[in-house]
């Protein structure tokens, strides 16, 4: 395996809604993931973290609708810039917005996920679970020398 995989890295989460970034740290302290959560409240700031820190993040939440750059528009930026496109860091959308257009716009521009924000505190926790235990699992094209 290469060094650079390291599913103890940090998630980033990306969310202009505090109560929602505050949801997010509760239901990670919970189920006891030991990653770093960082938090960025918009996608330029996310970009710009992302375009300078050594360290290769194990998973980017990111929100749809966020001032500035929108989930979409870093998505694209993302895949855009040769550095951080080969760090194949998994990018899943996490977003109130649930209709057939964004579902369609996320899996185009090649997120691995999207995913509906639940109302329920415990819906929310189970579909952290599934996603971290997902990831944690599965093998990238960084898993080889």
């Amino acid at each position: 395996m290469n060094s650079n995989v390291d599913n103890n890295g940090p998630v980033i989460i990306i969310e202009d809604d505090i109560d929602d970034q505050e949801i997010f740290a509760e239901i990670f302290k919970h189920l006891a993931f030991t990653n770093e959560l960082i938090f960025f409240g918009d996608g330029q700031e996310a970009l710009d973290y992302l375009t300078t820190t050594e360290k290769i993040p194990f998973i980017i939440i990111s929100d749809i609708n966020l001032p500035t750059m929108d989930g979409f528009e870093l998505r694209k930026k993302i895949r855009e810039d040769a550095k951080l496109e080969v760090k194949c860091i998994p990018y899943l959308f996490f977003s109130t917005a649930m209709n057939q257009k964004s579902v369609i716009d996320a899996y185009s521009a090649s997120s691995q996920g999207f995913f509906v924000k639940e109302n329920s505190m415990a819906e929310l926790e189970k579909t952290i679970k599934v996603i971290m235990e997902y990831w944690k699992r599965c093998a990238s094209p960084n898993s080889f020398s």
